[in-house]
């Protein structure tokens, strides 16, 4: 209900002008537009008294906010991303909306934050909402990556892309070049050896596609495959990484790992991830599995360069 109330928000945005900055910065320190707020509202309007919640979490709000303390406390805590990409409206791009769901542990009334600090590995569900062309619900509960697409008359959601999969290989990958001069030397060698397409060591060419919304690039992989990358680069704002663990990273890494694909941070698998905080940051590299693990390697070979020289020297001296 939410997600197709949303689709209509966005589908008339430009008619009733809630397109652009809502003129406030959200708990992330970045300008909220009115459709963040109002996709917001939605979520805890539409959500916050289901009677399996205990407490809800936004990547808009700084506390979480939990669900009525009368009755028994639920059973799972949800956690969402109201409308990733949202700058995108002003220019009626795809946006979405990207959600995670935990177990709570224990019985606790009320629900605490740490509750919420759990690795994207104990998620019982996690999905998302594209509002594009058709409004899709891109879901998996740990068996399989299913799409649904809403059939507007009825109102109905209608299963249209059983068992996504995500081939092992692929020829196309998603990164902002704009940030080339701030990645470490692996990211930099990964897209370098891409863009020289069949001169160069990949011997074959690679199309670059970039949407700027999260929930757009990742829809795009488990359609017809490829690679999303959001590294951590030399800045400040970006040193740990840029996307947020709990509501973006995590959901997503199960969607891309349950169609077949792979999601790392270049050092370690994103799930695996132990959160310290609410609104925490990772690096976020996921898609086709053979290009995730290429990724990989070339992070390990960085941080090995000593014993890589001492190779190097033995292999010559044997060949003297």
């Amino acid at each position: 209900m939410c997600c197709r109330t949303i689709a209509a928000a966005v589908d008339r945005s430009a008619l009733a002008g809630t397109t652009g900055s809502a003129g406030v910065d959200n708990v992330q320190g970045e300008e909220q537009k009115k459709l963040d707020i109002i996709a917001n509202d939605i979520l805890l309007e539409g959500t916050r008294e289901h009677a399996a919640l205990a407490a809800l979490a936004s990547e808009e709000m700084a506390r979480i906010s939990r669900t009525s303390q009368e009755r028994t406390a639920g059973q799972y805590l949800l956690l969402f991303d109201p409308l990733d990409g949202s700058s995108n409206v002003d220019i009626n791009a795809p946006v979405g909306t990207i959600f995670s769901i935990l177990r709570c542990p224990g019985a606790r009334v009320p629900a605490t934050e740490a509750d919420f600090l759990q690795p994207g590995s104990e998620q019982v569900c996690a999905g998302y909402a594209i509002y594009g062309p058709a409004t899709m619900l891109v879901l998996t509960t740990g068996e399989g990556t299913h799409g649904f697409t809403l059939e507007r008359g009825s109102g109905e959601f209608i299963l249209t892309h059983p068992r996504m999969s995500i081939p092992c290989q692929t020829r196309e990958f998603a990164i902002n070049t704009a940030n080339t001069r701030h990645w470490e030397s692996p990211v930099k060698r990964y897209v370098q050896e891409c863009m020289a397409g069949t001169h160069g060591p990949r011997q074959q060419d690679f199309n670059m596609r970039w949407v700027a919304a999260m929930v757009a690039d990742v829809h795009r992989i488990l359609l017809r495959g490829g690679v999303f990358l959001y590294p951590q680069d030399g800045r400040e704002v970006s040193r740990f990484g840029k996307l947020r663990l709990l509501y973006e990273a995590n959901p997503m890494s199960m969607l891309v790992e349950q169609a077949g694909g792979k999601s790392s941070t270049g050092h370690e698998r994103v799930m695996d991830i132990q959160p310290h905080t609410l609104h925490q940051r990772t690096p976020v590299m996921l898609g086709s599995r053979d290009e995730v693990e290429r990724l990989e390697n070339y992070h390990q070979h960085a941080r090995r360069p000593l014993p890589d020289l001492v190779d190097a020297l033995r292999n010559l001296w044997t060949e003297y």
